[in-house]
């Protein structure tokens, strides 16, 4: 492929970015910059580094990069969930988060465990 943005987990990373952006929107404004700050940077941290890796002359240094992709990713999850236990995202939002981001993770899984370049 001649470019990251051809991938279809940078594509899913962006959608992603996109829904979360959305859906925090709507959070409490005393989790402006709390929860809500941490879930669009986690979100926005995917493509980037998948970019950033993507970006890499070394094999070594691209799976650093999707490794951190694939943390963030984790991270995400956690807080999509605390974000549902708190009552701030409904379920329909959570479940629609929940299956991008299961893509996301499958496909950086991919990445991550059998060292793609």
């Amino acid at each position: 492929m001649k470019d990251y943005k051809e991938w279809i987990v940078w594509q899913k990373s962006m959608d992603l970015v996109t829904t979360i952006y959305t859906v925090t929107d709507v959070f409490p404004k005393s989790e402006l910059y709390s929860l809500a700050s941490q879930m669009q940077r986690a979100a926005v941290s995917i493509p980037s580094n998948i970019a950033e890796g993507y970006a890499r002359i070394n094999s070594k240094d691209k799976h650093h990069f999707y490794v951190i992709a694939f943390a963030s990713s984790k991270e995400l999850e956690t807080q999509l969930e605390i974000a549902r236990r708190l009552k701030y995202i409904n379920e329909t939002d959570f479940a629609n988060c929940s299956a991008l981001l299961l893509e996301v993770v499958k496909l950086l899984s991919k990445m991550v465990f059998r060292k793609v370049d």
